[in-house]
C-alpha cells in the first residue's frame, strides 16, 4: 500500500519530501488506530482517507505558522545526466505544476481514479462525496489539464 498512499500523497503535497511525511504521519496514525479499522471494509480506502485527513491537518498548520518548504527542484537534477531524462522530468514537472494548479477537491478526484486507479465508487467513498460530486470534480480535472497541458479536449 506504501505506493499508492505515496502517490496520492504526491498529488496533494506536490513535493515528494512533504508527500513521503503525510504518509508517515498516516501511517502513524492508522497503526495508534488500527482498532478502528472495520474488518470488512476495504482498507485501501481506509488508509488513503486517513492519508488525505492528515494532508488537510498539514494544510491548516501550514497557513497557520505561514511555512515555507524548500523547493526539491533544488536538488532534483544532482547527478541526473542524459537528454532523455532531463526531457522526461520537465514533462513530468509540468504535469506536476498543472495538478498543483487545480482547485484541491479537483486535484483529489484525478489523483485518486487517474492516477491510483481507483474506481469512482471507492474515490467518492475516500473523498466522502456522493459520486454524482466526484464525477464532476474529475471531469472539471480533467478538462483545466488538457488545457493546461495542451492537449486537444
Amino acid at each position: 500500500m506504501l505506493p499508492r498512499l505515496r502517490r496520492f500523497a504526491r498529488a496533494l503535497a506536490g513535493q515528494p519530501a512533504d508527500a513521503d511525511d503525510i504518509v508517515q504521519i498516516a501511517v502513524e496514525r492508522a497503526l495508534m488506530r488500527l482498532d478502528q479499522f472495520q474488518p470488512g471494509t476495504r482498507l485501501d480506502a481506509w488508509l488513503l482517507t486517513i492519508v488525505r485527513n492528515a494532508w488537510i491537518d498539514e494544510a491548516r498548520a501550514r497557513q497557520r505558522r505561514a511555512q515555507v518548504f524548500a523547493d526539491a527542484e533544488l536538488g532534483e537534477r544532482v547527478g541526473a545526466g542524459g537528454e532523455a531524462a532531463a526531457h522526461a522530468k520537465l514533462e513530468a514537472n509540468e504535469v506536476r505544476k498543472a495538478m498543483q494548479s487545480l482547485p484541491e477537491e479537483q486535484r483529489e478526484a484525478v489523483a485518486l481514479v487517474c492516477v491510483d486507479g481507483l474506481a469512482y465508487r471507492e474515490a467518492a467513498e475516500v473523498l466522502g462525496v456522493p459520486i454524482g460530486t466526484l464525477t464532476s470534480r474529475l471531469a472539471r480535472g480533467r478538462e483545466a489539464l488538457q488545457r493546461m497541458l495542451g492537449a486537444a479536449p
